[in-house]
Parts: structure tokens; sequence; C-alpha cells
């Protein structure tokens, strides 16, 4: 149980410290480091980022939680979750107190910029591996992160229920601006209707 706990907290630890841009980027690495763990599998991987997205506080914190009581109870939630909070704690400190004397810096700036479209492909990576297994029928491995990887082990079955639900969100979304709520509700609802009746 310890050896679980320290890999818990320093799992979640890495994925704090190396994850830029928020709980979309992180999720590539959230999946990887959890699959490799041997923790979930791929697809479960896929539920609990719903399951973290949906509920209320930030991703980081509810996927932590949510692994750590799968994999350590209750004690292994409250390790995974310190975990995967301290980098940050310990990084925005230190900004705080430092950022006035290197906020202008060329060097800090051009970090920057270099760090804002490796999010944008990080959360790309991410809704790619989420549309896939979402949409088709794929192994358990988590192989299907990669183009390759997805035509390899698509198992001939397309999803077109999930597809549909895609769909009808974006529009009511996108051309009828409905609350993300209310999208989420909807999406419940008529996963019930295609899915359970």
């Amino acid at each position: 149980m310890v050896k679980l706990l320290i890999e818990l907290f320093f799992t979640f630890f890495k994925i704090g410290m190396f994850t830029i841009g928020g709980g979309y980027a992180m999720i590539p690495l959230i999946q990887q480091e959890i699959v490799d763990h041997g923790w979930m599998t791929f697809k479960e991987t896929v539920d609990m980022i719903a399951v973290s997205e949906m509920t209320p506080g930030p991703f980081a914190i509810n996927s932590a939680t949510f692994v750590g009581v799968k994999t350590g109870g209750i004690i292994g939630a409250a390790v995974a979750t310190l975990g995967v909070v301290l980098p940050s704690f310990i990084i925005v400190v230190l900004v705080a107190k430092y950022s006035t004397r290197f906020r202008n810096e060329p060097m800090v700036q051009s970090a920057l910029y270099g760090l804002r479209p490796a999010v944008i492909g990080l959360i790309a990576a991410s809704a790619f591996s989420i549309a896939t297994a979402s949409f088709f029928t794929i192994s358990n491995d988590g192989s299907a992160l990669s183009i390759s990887g997805l035509l390899s082990n698509i198992g001939g079955t397309v999803d077109f229920k999930s597809i549909f639900i895609f769909i009808v969100a974006m529009i009511a979304g996108i051309k009828y601006k409905v609350h993300p709520i209310l999208l989420i509700v909807l999406s419940g609802v008529l996963g019930i209707i295609l899915y359970a009746i």
C-alpha cells in the first residue's frame, strides 16, 4: 500500500509539474501515466475524463481524486490530489514573488511564445484521443492515441449514436448558444434514450 501511495503521489506530482495550459492540456499525460501504471484501461480513462469534466471543480483535482479513490481508497485520493496540487502551489508562490522582476525579460517572453502552440497541440491531442474512444470500437491499451494506432485498432464498428450526440451538442452549442449545463443534461438524456431504450 505504501508503494502505491508513493507512486500515486509522484505520478500526479509529475503531471502537475509538467502540464502547462490547464486541464485539457494534461489529458494526454494523465491517460498515458494511468494506463502505463495499469490503474485503468484506456476506455476507463475516457470515462474518468468525462466524469471529471462534468463534476464541479478543477479537472486535475477531480481526475487525481478519482484515480486515487479507485486505486488506494480515501488515502489514495488525498495523496494523488496533494501530488497534483503541490507543484502549482509552489510555482504560483514563486511567480507571485518574482514576477515583477522577470516579467519583461526577453527570454521569459520567448519561452511563453513557445509554450502557447504546444498547449494548443496538447489540447488537440486530447480531443483526438477522446473522439476515437467515443466514436469507434478500439482496444483497451490506449494505442489508438496515434493515427496509425487508431487505424489498426478500429474494430470495424463506428458508434453512430455517439456521433449523433456529438453533432447535436456541437450545433446546439455553436449555433444556438445553449448553456453548457443544459448541454450536459441534454446529452445524458439522449444517451439514455439511444443506449438504454
